[in-house]
């Protein structure tokens, strides 16, 4: 797998992983147009069953604001969790989004990987 080989390569092993997810996650999240300003959003697939999207952005305060969703892919159908919420089996219309999203992610993000991991090999 590209993953399992750019992990190889990197130099730390728990330093990798996290720089390998925030970087696939910062791809990830320009999928949907420009992130604007003092905003921070990320897409990433965590694991073979994990999608996470997570955004931050500042209020009209200036306070941080962040909302993460986690998706679970179940044999059983497709479900969500937000902050501390249990999680909840997804509608039509949201299974749609995410499925688009991630074959957009596909498109976009897994090439990247696979440039980033001839560079290291």
């Amino acid at each position: 797998m590209i993953i399992d080989s750019i992990k190889k390569a990197l130099s730390t092993p728990l330093n990798s992983v996290q720089e390998l997810i925030r970087y696939e996650a910062r791809i990830g999240g320009q999928l949907f147009g420009p992130v604007p300003n003092k905003h921070r959003r990320e897409f990433f697939c965590l694991d073979e069953h994990t999608w996470v999207w997570h955004e931050e952005w500042p209020d009209k305060r200036g306070r941080r604001r962040s909302l993460t969703t986690r998706y679970d892919v179940r044999p059983n159908g497709v479900f969500k969790t937000q902050g501390n919420n249990p999680y909840r089996e997804v509608n039509q219309e949201e299974l749609l989004n995410l499925y688009q999203a991630s074959q957009l992610y596909s498109k976009k993000v897994f090439p990247e990987l696979q440039r980033l991991a001839n560079q290291t090999s």
